[in-house]
């Protein structure tokens, strides 16, 4: 595999690595209309062009997960969703694929540092890939032989690497975890020329995240390239939890809302509206959820990095703050689609050809709900949390023993 560098995708010229959390957010928002001029030839190419994705690479949003002594900037998982969030108001896909690219670094946590060194010999990698088990791993000499077909490898056509979910099984026969689990599983790590990308990516919306389904056939991963989020083995700190990867996902939804909330602004102005009564109410309604919304988000990120910086746990947050994690993150999905879906009601038949962008933040926003962080799962997941009974998807709580 060759490790890409950061390089001028114009000029062919070395840039300079952003160091920090101002620089790679300057350079997100400088990015946003570049992308937005774009965003109908991405949408139309089902995936992310070359020069995009090197114009991303280039403001270091996927090296911003990489802690400090790793050589990396480690921004805050608050600084990480703002930065989706302004490359996301540029184009939702193009966002989309950032944030899920990003976790590079934060995987890094749950492998062994010498592993993570040879695995990304620069921190401006590209992971891809399906956590849930779809795949068979049989446990061989070493490792595991890895099969299986997933689907949503968003970003996997420009990936340096994937990262899949699979039951373990030895000798044809389902391996039991050790947690007493009727059938382990684990994340495998394969080089993207291991993968084959299959052309499944036909959707209502986020069509230019490349989000296809792939498969790997019998391919031997070796054993220090798996991970459980279970098993912090080379990190400390904030971003060595086991949620992390969930965190700076409410980004892309607040970026699609803020930027149909502007365009609708500007266009009722330009349609002198301005004192029309209906328009003027629907945008205030639309402007105060977001704000509630958007502050809901940051205020439990902000409350979980006070407790983990201080050198606390998940465990200390209190269920109410806990909860508050994953039930934001919900919420701003769902509301994203809500103000993108009364805003193109108000704009009527304005918006309703392609080349409006509220056609396209509609339907990004309705597909982006679709992933299981904006589904029902999530509420009852926070519910049994705050009433003492079984979470069906812990993980979203940063939970990884078994529950009773």
């Amino acid at each position: 595999m060759t490790a890409v560098g950061l390089r001028d995708v114009d000029r062919g010229e070395p840039v300079a690595v952003p160091g920090n959390a101002a620089e790679i957010l300057a350079r997100a928002r400088a990015l946003a209309p570049v992308l937005r001029e774009r965003a109908d030839e991405i949408e139309k190419a089902r995936r992310l062009p070359f020069d995009v994705v090197e114009s991303l690479r280039a403001t270091g949003v996927f090296r911003m997960g990489f802690a400090r002594d790793r050589g990396g900037p480690e921004l805050s998982s608050i600084e990480q969703t703002e930065v989706i969030e302004a490359l996301s108001y540029g184009d939702p896909a193009a966002g989309w694929c950032a944030m899920i690219g990003s976790d590079t670094g934060l995987y890094a946590s749950f492998l062994d540092r010498d592993v993570a060194g040879r695995m990304f010999p620069v921190l401006d990698m590209v992971t891809a890939g399906l956590l849930f088990p779809n795949g068979r791993a049989e446990i061989a000499p070493g490792g595991y032989r890895l099969t299986g077909r997933w689907q949503f490898g968003s970003g996997v056509t420009h990936a340096d690497w994937v990262i899949s979910g699979a039951f373990l099984y030895r000798d044809g026969a389902a391996e039991p975890g050790a947690d007493g689990a009727p059938h382990d599983s684990i994340l495998l790590m394969v080089p993207r020329s291991d993968v084959e990308v299959l052309d499944t990516w036909h959707t209502t919306g986020l069509a230019g995240s490349g989000s296809c389904d792939y498969t790997i056939t019998d391919v031997f991963v070796p054993g220090e390239r798996t991970l459980t989020f279970a098993d912090v083995r080379g990190g400390t700190g904030p971003l060595a939890q086991p949620e992390v990867h969930m965190r700076n996902m409410p980004g892309v939804a607040l970026g699609a809302a803020r930027a149909a909330l502007d365009h609708a602004r500007e266009a009722a102005v330009a349609a002198g509206r301005a004192d029309d009564y209906r328009t003027q109410i629907t945008l205030a309604d639309c402007e105060a959820d977001f704000a509630a919304t958007r502050h809901g988000v940051y205020g439990a990120l902000r409350r979980q990095h006070e407790v983990l910086a201080s050198g606390g746990t998940l465990d200390d947050l209190i269920p109410l703050e806990r909860a508050a994690l994953p039930l934001s993150r919900r919420h701003a999905f769902r509301t994203a689609r809500s103000i993108v879906t009364r805003l193109y009601d108000l704009l009527q038949t304005s918006a309703i050809y392609r080349p409006s962008p509220l056609d396209r933040w509609l339907r990004d926003t309705t597909t982006m709900c679709q992933h299981i962080v904006a589904q029902d799962r999530i509420l009852q997941t926070a519910g049994a949390h705050l009433l003492g009974g079984r979470p069906s998807f812990p993980l979203a709580l940063g939970i990884t023993s078994p529950q009773r």
